[in-house]
């Protein structure tokens, strides 16, 4: 213990510990643990090291590897799912996930969870990227996100070299098994996603099979992968009496003996790590013919007391760290709830994502006009740079907007609890005095009007780009809708609400105006009226009902306009007032929807059948009745399967104007409907005039009185 408290500085009768002598301490015995333990942990069934990305020796990415692995055991969700992130910056940061089977006991799972870490950075020496399976267990780290992802890179299967005395008779007997656990586990919810069963094989045997998905996943998602995996018996595995697809998010295995615990026990929580030496972990018995190795457990027991004493002193850092940052915090922006003129704020359950205001203030250049991104009905929003390096984009609420302390609180304790790669992500807040401020991820690429209403831009959009992000929103409102704890409606949902990110990929923005719903919610009502004009459902814009549909309703807009380039506005006709809604379903009734379609599509590599079964899928969700809208979960299945015969659309619901604008834009006029000129600045002021109560394409919220 001499070493250690050298790391100790007397200050004012009291030690200090210094943070960055701390980290180097923990990876040092860290990695000297990696190196000398390896040659005691068991091989794994398969493995992968993606050497396409490497990290160099005492890099920023390998001290964040090193908290990130040794602290992974610790994050167990009660059922065995285990998921840990460290690092800010977009090449430092490391990902990582773990997932055990859900039959084993605890003292099994974190033996594997163990063993896994060890071997594969033994393995794995210096990528980025790499995966570990076990019978038990399988870990997994990463640059990019892992969570919710379900990218497969590739396959690892497993077969019995045995064939079935009556393969037909046994592929009959294994395929209705499979199926009915695939639904089982896909239906588990949030914290466990498993199944197991058994049934009768031919000649009186009896198949025994299991199948599993990460948690994070969601069910359309599970479902997806397990169907995909075990479809794959036919080629792989016909008439064998095993087998077993291994994948990061989702596995499955059957064979003719029982090879899993039949109740499968309940993993709780790890409990917090103590100095004292852990006492033996209790390991399955070993196949018949095995013997226990007296020797390698006595060193898996001395590497449990070693991690042990690592986690400690991770967590002391991380403690000391934050006491570090406290202090440097001015008094008023510490508080664990926080006192405003109208109410008070209880937001202490995301404390630890409070940012220091002065030093936002330093990351903006005094919210300069230089660093300026843009501005929303709420406020303007500012890019920003932190001390770090690490790039961010700052709202500034203004002090006379339409969001006040409720949708301010709304905001940070709804954005904090979402996780989705179609979601933006909130880092952090800020509150000083009346000042208030919303830190999300930079997205390099702005907000999607920005491109699709762009007369340069929009050539960037072909069509695959524009599909992938009509998918990608549609995911993000599918997880909103059901996958996430709480459902939740949007209210907001338009072009300028979704950003992209360096690789186009969408994030849905803006959720001061969301609501909240519990599961067995279907729809509310209010007198508030909140969101834009053109976007709105009828029965939210004139009776106040909102619900999932409304979603619905404004995604089918988005979609509209994504396909033809134009915006939900009305425009002349010949000599008649339409709206984008209207025009695109006398369109398509009439066999000429080709006509509304962006000429920048039509000259491009798109399937012209592709995007009319898009607009198709627009004004089905665009439809008068709300019954006649599908749900988000429908959307993604009709945009994921061209084979799913589409249901003909009724009317869609038009918004037409009292009175005509002798200098309203007409439909052919592709860039009117971009960046104002003085004329369409004009027309706005006259349009506003007469319809004070609703909030055009460019203002992002109105409110109507009381009905």
């Amino acid at each position: 213990m001499s070493c250690i408290s050298s790391f100790f500085i007397r200050q004012e009768n009291m030690f200090i510990l210094d943070g960055k002598l701390l980290v180097w301490l923990f990876s040092f015995i860290f990695i000297h643990l990696i190196h000398t333990t390896t040659l005691a942990q068991p091989e794994f069934l398969s493995y992968f090291c993606e050497s396409a990305a490497n990290y160099t020796v005492n890099s920023p990415y390998q001290r964040n590897l090193n908290i990130t692995l040794s602290t992974l055991p610790t994050t167990n969700n009660g059922f065995g799912f285990y998921n840990r992130t460290i690092g800010q910056g977009n090449n430092d940061t490391v990902h990582s996930i773990a997932l055990c089977r859900g039959d084993v006991n605890p003292d099994v799972c974190q033996s594997c969870l163990n063993d896994s870490i060890v071997k594969l950075r033994q393995l794995c020496p210096n990528q980025k990227e790499a995966i570990g399976y076990y019978d038990y267990c399988v870990v997994k780290y990463s640059n990019q996100v892992i969570l919710g992802s379900t990218r497969i890179k590739f396959y690892v299967y497993l077969a019995n070299p045995q064939n079935a005395t009556d393969i037909d008779r046994f592929n009959g007997a294994l395929g209705p098994l499979m199926k009915d656990l695939r639904g089982n586990a896909s239906a588990g919810g949030p914290l466990r996603k498993f199944a197991s069963g058994s049934t009768t094989g031919p000649d009186f045997s009896t198949i025994y099979g299991l199948v599993q998905c990460t948690p994070d996943l969601s069910e359309l998602d599970c479902d997806s992968c397990l169907e995909d995996a075990i479809n794959r018996i036919a080629q792989w595995f016909n008439g064998k009496i095993g087998g077993r697809i291994l994948l990061p998010m989702c596995t499955f295995r059957y064979e003719n003996y029982r090879f899993f615990n039949q109740s499968a026990a309940v993993i709780p929580p790890s409990p917090p790590p103590v100095l004292q030496p852990s006492p033996p972990i209790a390991r399955p018995s070993p196949p018949p013919g095995k013997k226990n190795n007296t020797t390698r457990n006595v060193i898996i027991i001395t590497i449990i007391v070693i991690v042990t004493v690592i986690i400690i002193m991770a967590l002391l850092c991380i403690i000391i760290m934050r006491f570090k940052k406290k202090r440097q915090m001015t008094p008023s922006t510490t508080p664990t709830r926080i006192q405003t003129d109208t109410t008070t704020m209880d937001i202490s359950t995301v404390e630890s994502l409070q940012y220091d205001f002065s030093a936002m203030k330093a990351a903006t250049n005094d919210f300069s006009e230089e660093n300026k991104l843009g501005r929303g009905g709420f406020g303007s929003v500012y890019k920003g740079k932190l001390t770090e390096g690490d790039q961010i984009a700052v709202k500034r609420l203004a002090l006379d907007s339409g969001q006040g302390d409720l949708e301010f609180k709304n905001e940070v304790l709804l954005m904090a609890k979402l996780q989705h790669r179609n979601l933006v992500r909130l880092l952090g807040f800020s509150i000083q005095g009346s000042e208030r401020l919303l830190i999300y991820e930079f997205m390099p690429n702005a907000s999607l009007d920005q491109f699709i209403f762009d007369p340069t831009k929009r050539t960037i959009l072909d069509w695959e780009k524009r599909y992938n992000i009509i998918k990608g929103i549609a995911k993000g409102l599918l997880y909103l809708h059901e996958d996430s704890r709480l459902r939740i409606i949007h209210r907001d949902m338009k072009a300028s609400n979704v950003l992209l990110d360096a690789q186009m990929t969408p994030k849905i923005a803006d959720f001061g105006m969301a609501r909240l719903f519990k599961t067995e919610e279907t729809q509310g009502d209010t007198s508030r009226i909140v969101g834009t004009y053109g976007y709105m459902a009828p029965e939210y814009a004139m009776h106040g009902q909102f619900s999932v549909k409304s979603d619905v309703f404004s995604y089918g807009v988005l979609v509209l306009e994504m396909v033809t380039g134009q915006k939900n506005q009305c425009f002349r006709n010949e000599e008649s007032v339409e709206d984008l809604l209207s025009f695109a379903w006398k369109s398509w009734r009439n066999g000429t929807a080709s006509d509304i379609i962006d000429p920048i599509l039509k000259t491009g590599s798109g399937s012209l059948r592709d995007i009319i079964r898009s607009i198709h899928i627009g004004l089905l969700c665009v439809q008068e009745n709300v019954t006649d809208r599908p749900t988000m979960a429908s959307v993604v299945l009709m945009l994921n399967s061209f084979s799913i015969t589409l249901p003909v659309p009724t009317k869609p619901a038009f918004f037409v104007r009292s009175t005509v604008d002798p200098e309203m834009p007409h439909i052919q006029e592709y860039s009117s409907s971009t960046k104002s000129s003085g004329l369409e600045k004009s027309k706005l002021s006259k349009s506003r005039s007469r319809s004070s109560q609703y909030s055009l394409n460019e203002v992002s919220i109105s409110d109507f009185g009381p009905r």
